[in-house]
């Protein structure tokens, strides 16, 4: 007859995948970085940080930029939960204002 200690040293700990666990995966994919407006960056400095950070084309990080000015906001980025927390400190390190949304 087995013991408790002898059956738990010899059954393998395999992991068991649940919906909870693809759940939980989605939600760490798909965080939205947004960038807010604010009355202290140059808009030519804005364009530069957000070519240097995402790489942006010109184009895209002046849209972008425009978007912030007018409309006050813009998502500049949608990555899993982690790097984009890091963006976001990333931006705020560059002076900008920022913060993480997940549609």
């Amino acid at each position: 007859m087995l013991t408790y200690l002898q059956m738990a040293v010899d059954t393998p700990i395999v992991p068991k995948q649940t919906t909870d666990d693809a759940a939980q995966a989605h939600r760490d994919t798909g965080w939205e970085v947004v960038v807010w407006n604010d009355p202290v960056n140059l808009m030519a400095y804005v364009v530069l940080v957000f070519r240097k950070l995402f790489g942006h084309d010109h184009e895209t990080a002046t849209r972008l930029m425009l978007q912030v000015h007018y409309e006050g906001r813009a998502v500049v980025a949608k990555q899993p939960r982690e790097q984009a927390e890091i963006s976001a400190a990333h931006l705020h390190g560059f002076g900008l204002q920022a913060t993480l949304a997940h549609p």
